[in-house]
């Protein structure tokens, strides 16, 4: 996470917004653990999901629950090539595009036949209940709209989303923060803090009815 994480718990209190569970999206190591632990969010009410099953059985293996494996996107049941990158945290159901410029050491080294799932179906299939997540944090790398798009149910719960954001195309057809921005305020929230990179891709804090 980019933006400091007593920054985000400060902006949460100064609204009086109180969650109680949380939405992750490409859990990598599930290093935000801490975090969601000074939210006073357990590990029991934590959903995290990853595409990649490496990272899924890691997780696990150190005991952390609710992990699961899934390609989050806008569709369900949509055959795609996710690629894998050296580093793992570059990975996405996208291909480069300034991405390979901006980060030449970085690479995609394999490609993986997986079906896609929305956020909704997901609750459904798993049997879980949409308004126990209120906090969702998309780190998806250029994937983030599909899958805000893929969750027009359970999007009515969430009270703060945290989403990796792109000022340019890092991914060939990732949304801009400017569509993002645009997709939320229709439904209902604002975009409350920003932490960009120099490479054109940062972090977004976004609260809901806060005006």
């Amino acid at each position: 996470m980019l933006i400091d994480q007593r920054k985000v718990i400060s902006i949460l209190n100064d609204f009086n917004i109180k969650v109680s569970g949380v939405l992750h999206i490409g859990a990598h190591d599930c290093e935000e653990l801490g975090f969601y632990n000074s939210m006073s969010i357990g590990p029991l009410n934590v959903i995290w999901i990853d595409a990649i099953d490496e990272k899924v059985e890691e997780a696990s293996a150190r005991g952390v629950p609710n992990v699961y494996k899934a390609v989050i996107t806008d569709k369900d049941d949509d055959e795609v090539s996710f690629n894998i990158s050296n580093n793992c945290a570059s990975s996405s159901v996208l291909d480069f595009k300034t991405h390979a410029a901006e980060y030449p050491h970085i690479v995609f080294v394999d490609k993986r036949q997986m079906k896609t799932v929305t956020v909704d179906s997901f609750y459904k299939r798993n049997d879980l209940e949409p308004s126990k997540y209120d906090f969702w944090n998309f780190d998806i790398q250029g994937a983030e709209l599909l899958a805000l798009k893929g969750a027009e149910n359970a999007l009515q719960y969430a009270k703060a989303i945290y989403l990796e954001v792109n000022e340019k195309e890092l991914y060939k057809g990732c949304a801009l923060i400017g569509e993002i921005d645009e997709f939320l305020r229709i439904r209902g929230f604002s975009r409350v803090v920003t932490e960009i990179t120099g490479y054109g891709w940062g972090d977004a804090l976004y609260l809901r009815n806060i005006q």
